[in-house]
């Protein structure tokens, strides 16, 4: 098997990756701020992150995987306030749907889904032992700020130029641009829209909250340990969350904060980044509404390299569609056909291969699935033959198996099992006898007793093929 290698945000390449300990993968994925369902453009971060760990778990590695749910900022205070609601009112129904739409892309639950507010008292140590190493420091409004120039390496994953910074000004707010980034808040002053809705809690400096970036590094070393093998997230979260969380983390304990990082590009929308300010979003719920299937979507997503930016259209859409359509007429036939052929097995053997070398060079699912619709185009073709050999059925059969345990894009069947699979085969098989004596009749009669049951049939010049209605 090749080895596995990832692109590292840091050292801008592709290096070999294994874990630390050379058994777990302690990974760390940026999940939502839970004051407004993820969009699209969200989850297509999320399946990044799916991607990673299912191609880490076929790797041979196990994965411990924590994603956090940032429960307590600026958004969400502002939300409840003007709701008249605590900000655990605003954020339940809001986890409830992350959790309802990353089941139905079949994004595989990390082992932790921490909540910010679940770990204040962490938060808190972690403030408390930057203000001891003096790289923090309580201003005149009370918030304790990290003091960026007191970190020699500032800016180092954004490539950002800390000359041009203005020393001591200081970003409370948690949301903020490149171009105004000076020393940011770790612990907030409490306001009285704090206390109102919840958001304020004890500490050395007086009753306050924690800022954004402060709440994944405590999370992350409580659960993963000081220096964890892989964070992920969007590009969007280079600067300055990324880049403050290394500053904060590094900083206290002295050692790297992860030894890899991996960002995914942008969903855009007729060219234009998905962001609910302009206006385009489009949620899991508006594709359950449209019948898109999750593997429809999940196709789309890997159907472009994680690291360039995608064009969600309607084109792009359908051709998705269809494209799973085919890898679900295939898995049943595959499922319910009797023997294979010498050529079946080879077909397999190079399909996985191909299929792991993609996956190991940097995770390239659009190279991966290109090999998988050889195999269906190579395996269909010897599937034709009728072949009697159980050996190279099994063979196609597992390198199919694995690769859609990593892909996961085969659609959901509703009354289509193997065992109706093997006597739509056997029908297929009379109804090809009929033909060869030349009983029409029986032939069509077969034929309609199938539509009947759902199923379509297609004559091509290596014989029946059959599919369900959907």
């Amino acid at each position: 098997m090749p080895e596995f290698r990832l692109y590292n945000s840091m050292t801008r390449a592709v290096e070999p990756f294994v874990p630390a300990d050379g058994e777990t993968v302690r990974l760390y994925a940026c999940g939502p701020t839970v004051y407004n369902p993820a969009h699209l453009g969200n989850f297509r971060t999320f399946l990044f992150g799916d991607l990673l760990r299912r191609a880490l778990k076929l790797a041979g590695f196990k994965v411990r995987q924590v994603m956090n749910l940032t429960d307590v900022d600026d958004k969400i205070i502002k939300r409840a306030t003007e709701q008249g609601k605590s900000i655990r009112e605003v954020t339940e129904p809001v986890v409830g749907t992350f959790l309802a739409d990353r089941d139905y892309l079949r994004i595989e639950p990390a082992e932790h889904y921490p909540r910010a507010t679940d770990f204040i008292v962490e938060m808190v140590d972690l403030v408390r032992r930057l203000e001891q190493k003096g790289v923090a420091y309580q201003a005149e409004d009370k918030t304790v700020y990290f003091a960026i120039d007191k970190f020699p390496g500032y800016g180092r994953l954004s490539r950002l130029d800390t000359r041009e910074l203005k020393t001591g000004a200081r970003v409370a707010q948690d949301d903020y641009a490149k171009e105004n980034a000076q020393d940011f808040a770790l612990w907030k002053a409490a306001t009285p829209n704090d206390e109102a809705c919840g958001a304020a809690w004890d500490s050395p400096w007086g009753r306050g909250r924690p800022g954004w970036h402060l709440e994944c590094s405590a999370m992350s070393m409580s659960l993963l340990g000081e220096t964890m093998d892989i964070h992920t997230g969007g590009v969007d979260l280079v600067f300055p969350h990324h880049e403050d969380e290394i500053a904060q983390s590094e900083a206290a304990t002295g050692k790297p904060f992860a030894r890899f990082w991996c960002h995914g590009e942008f969903l855009l929308t007729d060219g234009a980044k998905m962001a609910k300010r302009v206006g385009n979003v489009a949620s899991v719920q508006d594709l359950r509404a449209q019948q898109v299937s999750a593997a429809a979507v999940r196709h789309l997503m890997f159907s472009t390299h994680y690291r360039k930016q995608l064009n969600l259209s309607g084109p792009a859409l359908e051709a998705s569609i269809e494209a799973v359509r085919r890898v679900g007429d295939f898995a049943d036939r595959l499922a319910a056909a009797p023997g294979g052929t010498p050529a079946l097995a080879v077909a397999a053997e190079t399909f996985r291969a191909e299929f792991d070398a993609a996956l190991h060079d940097d995770l390239n699912a659009p190279r991966a699935q290109a090999a998988l619709f050889v195999f269906i185009n190579q395996a269909n073709a010897e599937l034709d033959k009728r072949g009697s050999d159980p050996g190279s059925l099994i063979a196609a059969r597992e390198a199919f198996g694995r690769a859609d345990a990593v892909l996961d894009i085969v659609p959901e069947r509703e009354g289509v099992d193997a065992s109706v699979a093997a006597w739509v085969e056997q029908q297929l098989e009379a109804r090809k006898a009929a033909r060869g004596r030349r009983d029409f009749a029986a032939a069509d009669q077969i034929r309609k007793a199938l539509e009947e049951k759902g199923i379509v049939v297609e004559d091509t010049a290596q014989g029946a093929r059959w599919k369900t209605e959907r």
